[in-house]
């Protein structure tokens, strides 16, 4: 036994020593790489993608927060290839040595290509990683932001709700036609913001008609950039609340093509392809985005209360080498977009809202919207010295549209009938399909073709003066627009649920018109960077003449008019930023603006422009965990304009009405973490924020038979202006999936002018909204080139119906509950 026990012991003193000679020898601790990347001037770059990799270990990933920090922790010791890369920046890589147990600090530098330059010029924003910099509210959403957010209709007011500081009115519930305004501006039809499309005005006649019946599809944009108080010198006319520029889809750097498929509810389909390239000194671009359904609405009768969407866009680009003495490029753009939406501006009474609120009136039956707009762009960037250089566009735009709608009832205008449904029971009767006699409908033909064209250039020029670094912009815009309405009106009876034809007005009869606009505009801007301080004074100037012609309804073919008018206006508009930089994360900003809406063509001359002071000041607050964005805004009006559109509820003949002395006053508050960061998890986890507060007074009392005013007294609140507004959404993220869920509360709003408690008859319904998407990496059909995913979006979640307008015509519903699922796919860059 005792001979066992020894040999027992032996043995085991064997296979210790066998198990520590196989053991592995204790590993040094590991190290730590982190660092900032900046551009060429110091300042952080956010969104920057960096890859590290040593000899046989998996390629590891990050991105720079807002701050432009990266790290990378758990590194084993050794030498590791780091490369980053951002677009419009040269991608630079470099070798890196970790050590054990230590952390590594580098500072990347990223020098901007000449696109940068251009984009800073044209666009809003012109880069995400200046929005830090700028002295005023700016919100910047990319291209991995929107790819999660265009999940569905890609409506932009829905894109938009993460942005502070906006204002919309919901319509149709697909957005068709935005109604978006900034800072209580005025969401009507989009006319009181600069709408742009890569920096040039989109709107159908920007000073002569600037209501957008013509919005640029947002679904096949790229990015979206958001800039209030501040641009007011280089964006105009519309100068009070802000621009609003589409940023639509650039050439790629490599050979790329990318493609999107969806199907849903309603019969919806989406179709999105681009495909490009670019070599040495070539680079070209093609585009489609198509979108329809046959709508959520239930047309009595039955029928199609949907819309289809075509748009096409090509793009090519000449350029010299980069080895060139004077680099040069140009650009060519043109686009087509074709529209058919069986829409119509008729509601529904309260009583049958709240028995079925997807109920469309057998009125309506006839109503359809008819548009095609085609648009040409060239842009030309030379770049003479390296600290100086000029962009130059010249562009065109052409727009018809003919909305199709239901007009009145025996006479009776529907903002009338609806006004007082029971003082018009009859009519409303024949509205839900009561027969009637002849002509008891009249169907008006809204009939209008527009057109826009001009060029526009921008001088940049670098120099450091006295110890200050000064960035200067010289800009200049010659602008002519155009609107020519040629509007008729025909009749039609109710017979047994079904609309008859029975009479056809004369082209021209309801309105026969032409309204134009020629513009000069000017600009000087300058941004002082000073140690910590940043100042950008400047001062824009509009000379504008509007002419309004005139002609009889029984003149078609307009051999004489019967009045001409016109108006000149000339403005000086002032502003003045400043950012001050307390450290690498904080900064203060604030500033003052004049704003200025020019009035309409045939305005009388009681009509004043739309002039206001606008005052705002905030913070930001940036880090590797966090980022908060808080302003505060005050805007002084002197005149307050309004104007008589259908769409408001009005007559449509487009005239305007002075508010008199108005303010609005309002708090933004935005920002996002990465909980991820805090509990240390492999799933990222951020989380985004938006608030607005926004207060409105009219300060004058006077009469107008502007609708959604009416009879003003001192005190009065703004209508359509929501007290609060707030956005919240979670997301999910691993590498090969991501989901994400939203929340959307909006107060009620005044639909007339106003003050003490809201009314029912005249307000909104408050709405909360839950919107859930998520997206899934397919394995086997994904790779380094080659990515194919599946996604998913229910909007509107808990199919909640509320009514989000009651103009012009009745209470209309908001989109219920939509599912829709796609495939998106990609090949290159």
């Amino acid at each position: 036994m005792r001979i066992f026990r020894r040999f027992a012991g032996w043995l085991t003193c064997l296979v210790l020593l066998a198990a520590t000679a196989v053991l592995p020898a204790a590993t040094d601790p590991p190290g730590r790489l982190s660092g900032i990347v900046t551009d060429g001037e110091g300042t952080p770059l956010e969104g920057v993608r960096l890859t590290i990799e040593s000899e046989g270990d998996p390629l590891l990933e990050a991105t720079t927060d807002p701050a432009g920090a990266f790290v990378f922790p758990n590194l084993a010791p050794g030498e590791y290839r780091l490369a980053a890369q951002r677009e419009d920046f040269q991608a630079v890589a470099e070798s890196v040595l970790v050590n054990a147990g230590v952390t590594t600090r580098l500072e990347v530098t990223l020098q901007p290509t000449a696109r940068l330059r251009i984009h800073d010029r044209v666009m809003v924003i012109g880069d995400a990683s200046t929005v830090g910099e700028i002295p005023g509210s700016a919100h910047y959403l990319g291209s991995r932001q929107l790819r999660q957010l265009k999940s569905d209709f890609d409506d932009v007011q829905q894109l938009l709700r993460q942005v502070p500081g906006l204002n919309f009115q919901d319509e149709e519930g697909y957005g068709l036609r935005p109604n978006i305004g900034m800072r209580g501006s005025g969401s009507e039809r989009s006319s009181k913001i600069a709408v742009m499309e890569d920096g040039v005005l989109i709107a159908p006649a920007p000073y002569a008609a600037p209501s957008a019946y013509y919005f640029p599809v947002a679904g096949r944009m790229e990015a979206i950039e958001v800039r209030k108080g501040s641009s007011q010198i280089k964006h105009g006319p519309q100068t009070t609340g802000g621009a609003l520029n589409l940023v639509s889809t650039r050439i790629p750097d490599r050979f790329g093509f990318r493609g999107n498929g969806a199907f849903g509810e309603d019969s919806t389909g989406k179709l999105h392809f681009n495909v490009g390239d670019s070599r040495k000194r070539f680079g070209w671009l093609l585009e489609t985005y198509q979108i329809g359904t046959d709508g959520f609405k239930q047309l009595d009768g039955g029928g199609d209360t949907g819309f289809d969407i075509q748009d096409y866009l090509a793009k090519f680009r000449f350029n010299t080498g980069g080895d060139a003495s004077i680099y040069q490029e140009l650009e060519l753009k043109v686009g087509h977009t074709s529209q058919t939406s069986r829409e119509t501006y008729l509601g529904l009474t309260d009583e049958d809202f709240r028995a079925t609120p997807l109920r469309r009136y057998a009125g309506s039956q006839a109503d359809e919207f008819v548009s095609d707009h085609q648009q040409y762009q060239a842009r030309y960037f030379v770049a003479p010295r390296s600290n100086l250089d000029l962009t130059t566009t010249v562009y065109r735009n052409d727009f018809h549209r003919n909305w199709y709608k239901l007009q009145s009832v025996r006479g009776v205008s529907l903002p009338t009938l609806f006004g007082d449904p029971r003082g018009h029971a009859a009519e409303l009767d024949i509205v839900r399909g009561a027969s009637s006699e002849a002509d008891a409908l009249s169907v008006r033909a809204n009939n209008r073709d527009y057109y826009s064209q001009g060029v526009q250039s921008v001088l940049g020029w670098r120099r450091s003066l006295g110890g200050t670094s000064n960035q200067f912009q010289f800009g200049f815009r010659f602008h002519r627009d155009q609107e020519d309405r040629f509007q008729h009106e025909d009749g039609f009876r109710m017979q047994d649920g079904r609309m008859q034809l029975t009479s056809r007005g004369a082209p021209g009869s309801q309105s026969n018109r032409v309204s134009d606009a020629e513009a000069w505009a000017l600009y000087v801007q300058d941004k002082i960077d000073w140690g910590r301080w940043s100042f950008t004074p400047g001062v824009r100037y509009e000379n504008i003449e509007l002419t309004r012609t005139d002609f009889s309804g029984s003149d078609p073919d307009r051999f004489a008019p019967t009045r001409v008018r016109t108006n000149d206006v000339q403005v000086l508009i002032p502003g003045l930023g400043v950012n001050y930089r307390v450290g690498g994360k904080l900064d203060f900003f604030g500033g003052v603006h004049k704003g200025f809406s020019p009035p309409g063509p045939g305005s009388t001359e009681e009509t004043r422009s739309e002039e206001s002071l606008n005052y705002e000041a905030g913070l930001r607050w940036r880090s590797r965990l966090w980022n908060v964005h808080l302003a505060g805004f005050f805007n002084d009006y002197s005149n307050l304009l309004g104007a008589d559109t259908l769409s408001a509820g009005g007559s449509g003949e487009g005239n305007l009405f002075n508010g008199g002395n108005s303010r609005v006053s309002g708090l933004e508050l935005s920002g996002g973490i990465q909980l991820d960061e805090l509990w240390n998890t492999s799933v990222r986890l951020p989380v985004r924020f938006a608030y607005t507060l926004t207060d409105s007074e009219f300060r004058t009392s006077f009469e107008s038979e502007f609708e959604p005013w009416g009879n003003v007294l001192a005190g009065d609140e703004i209508p359509y202006l929501p007290r609060h507004q707030f956005f919240a959404s979670l997301g999910l993220e691993r590498n090969q999936w991501w989901l994400r869920s939203e929340l959307i509360y909006e107060s009620r709003m005044r639909t007339v002018a106003g003050q003490g408690p809201l009314l029912p008859a005249d307000s909104t319904d408050s709405r909360l909204l839950v919107n859930f998407s998520g997206e899934y990496d397919l394995p086997g059909l994904s790779s380094d080139r080659w990515r194919t995913s599946l996604y998913l979006s229910v909007r509107n979640l808990t199919d909640e119906a509320y009514i989000v307008a009651r103009r012009p015509a009745g209470a209309r519903p908001g989109l219920p509950r939509t599912l829709l699922g796609g495939l998106r796919f990609s090949f290159g860059q």
